[in-house]
């Protein structure tokens, strides 16, 4: 792992999700710019002393001395989003298969030239849009795709956070979050961070490609450099229409992520706070509710679940299954489309990203992506 060390809010769910499917073991990393953090780190987490690394340089360096089947085989790339082009670039070209937070890059260029490398290289590219891991999203998307609900003609997605809204209004406090910096979080702070999660559960869910966007961003005060905060009207590729929602500004909000998908048929909503169910609302009939690893899900979904029904399964078990999915694809092995976010999808999030923003600074216009 390079990043994800004890100051990491990520890095913990990344470990334990590597751990879940018995596939992955922790071997060491590049794990903070603080030397004496990383080997502290490291040795709670009782690492061999010798694979932890002061940079990314080091770490290639050294992991290729060793013999081919001794190396570390993946590399998580859990830093600020400024560093993951460059990283995982680094990485790609020196052989590892690379698992990335989002967006995985800064601008869509950076992110096609990594889809080139990681093709020439035949490397696995996985990019951590966790949310497509939950079982009841690995549901909806099976049954949307077997028609249960019909033609596609409505979406609605949101994401609200609140988690800025203590910070923004203080022009020194704000200062202080790098997500607020475009040196560190790239053009974008609130659609670069939780709205491109909105946009790939539309694209995830449905099976649809999101054609054009017109956005309005919200900056909230003039000398705040980017949004935190904004909508975006969808036009999808089988000619439905739909909209995205995100804030980081929507005060005492935690982690409030939806989709909704309505077809001619029915439709399906799904919260992220209360996971483990899945409405699917039928014209003239009572709503019905799914639940996880019951014997009427998708042999996707059940794929995707650890325990029997009844037991909770959370962001942990939903990054799991994404890392249970890079594995099968290292292996070769049969696996479910969906298993895992692939380099492709980070590209469409930072052409989504990038569509928003001049669609906004246009003056709120219609923008392909």
């Amino acid at each position: 792992m390079v990043g994800g060390g004890s100051d990491s809010l990520i890095g913990v769910v990344h470990r334990i999700a590597a751990n879940m499917g018995d596939n992955f073991n922790l071997i060491g990393g590049a794990f903070s710019i603080d030397f004496k953090l990383a080997e502290s780190f490291a040795a709670k987490l009782e690492l061999d002393h010798t694979r932890v690394y002061k940079t990314i340089d080091d770490l290639i360096k050294s992991e290729h001395l060793l013999p081919e089947n001794e190396r570390m085989q993946v590399i998580t790339v859990a830093t600020p989003n400024f560093l993951h082009y460059s990283m995982s670039k680094q990485l790609l070209e020196a052989g590892f298969h690379v698992i990335c937070e989002k967006p995985v890059t800064t601008t869509s260029e950076e992110a096609i030239e990594l889809q080139q490398i990681a093709e020439r290289r035949q490397a696995v590219f996985a990019v951590t849009h966790t949310y497509t891991g939950y079982p009841m999203v690995r549901q909806m998307k099976s049954m949307i795709s077997e028609g249960m609900i019909g033609k596609i003609q409505k979406v609605d997605a949101q994401y609200y956070q609140g988690w800025i809204n203590p910070v923004i209004h203080d022009p020194e406090e704000r200062k202080k979050v790098w997500r607020l910096d475009p040196s560190k979080a790239g053009s974008s702070c609130c659609m670069g961070d939780i709205g491109v999660h909105a946009f790939n559960m539309v694209e995830y869910t449905t099976g649809l490609t999101i054609d054009s966007v017109l956005c309005d961003l919200n900056m909230l005060y003039d000398d705040n450099l980017l949004d935190v905060d904004g909508s975006s009207f969808l036009r999808l590729s089988n000619g439905s229409k739909g909209i995205i929602r995100a804030s980081q500004i929507a005060t005492a909000e935690e982690n409030n992520l939806r989709i909704a998908v309505y077809g001619d048929k029915g439709g399906l909503k799904w919260e992220q706070e209360n996971p483990n169910y899945l409405y699917h609302v039928i014209e003239g009939q009572p709503m019905q509710v799914y639940k996880p690893g019951n014997p009427y899900t998708s042999d996707f979904e059940k794929k995707s679940v650890k325990l029997p029904s009844g037991h909770p399964e959370g962001i942990f078990d939903a990054m799991g299954n994404i890392y249970n999915g890079v594995a099968a694809a290292i292996r070769e092995e049969d696996y479910f489309d969906g298993a895992y976010p692939k380099i492709i999808d980070g590209v469409r999030g930072m052409r989504f990203i990038e569509a928003a923003l001049k669609s906004n600074a246009k003056g709120q216009v219609w923008e392909e992506i």
